[in-house]
């Protein structure tokens, strides 16, 4: 890729990155309820999620999901049950405060913050259809695919986990606060990412 479009790229991953959504509201969210290292799993998992989308748009399937009105419906609402499920759970939380907060931040194990955030990521019909529009502006067919592939996962993916680090990192130096208001930071959260659930199979 010409390092003139990289750049363009580049810039155009970080506005992506810094707009609100699913993703960093779940590594804000984990970050207060487990603490910044413990996210690393979550970061983790939305990374990958992130570079699956990313290969499905790249190679045609996201293409072909979007052509299909069926398949695009079927995915708008796995995505949005799933949002809404996640956050019921957020609702439901304890406060991270110093009373049963800790143990049961100490009971979700790494395997289940890396599951959530795989899927928070790529159960995101929207991101699936960014790249798909956004991508191909890129790709340039007279060189190898998988090359290109390669750079511009690495690049949004490395850009999305270093911002997701800083949303975890903040909400653990709000702790104290988080300790007096957490239950409704946790509702607000969770409200929130059931509000993303139930509006995404609605867009057009």
């Amino acid at each position: 890729m010409p390092l003139d479009a990289w750049l363009i790229y580049l810039l155009a991953a970080l506005g992506l990155s810094l707009s609100p959504g699913p993703n960093g509201l779940l590594a804000l969210s984990h970050g207060a309820l487990h603490g910044s290292r413990k996210t690393l799993f979550t970061l983790c998992g939305s990374a990958l999620g992130f570079t699956a989308v990313i290969a499905l748009s790249m190679f045609g399937i996201g293409a072909l999901v979007a052509s299909s009105a069926a398949w695009l419906t079927l995915l708008k609402w796995l995505g949005g049950a799933y949002l809404a499920w996640l956050g019921l759970q957020l609702w439901r939380a304890p406060p991270p405060a110093t009373g049963a907060s800790p143990a049961a931040a100490a009971a979700a194990s790494g395997a289940s913050l890396f599951r959530q955030g795989f899927l928070s990521a790529a159960s995101n019909p929207k991101a699936l259809l960014f790249f798909t529009a956004f991508l191909p502006l890129f790709i340039e067919p007279r060189r190898s695919l998988l090359p290109q592939f390669a750079a511009m996962a690495a690049t949004f993916v490395l850009i999305e986990f270093l911002v997701e680090l800083a949303l975890a990192s903040a909400a653990q130096r709000v702790r104290p606060w988080l300790e007096r208001a957490g239950r409704r930071f946790n509702r607000a959260c969770g409200g929130l990412f059931m509000a993303i659930g139930a509006a995404l199979p609605l867009r057009d």
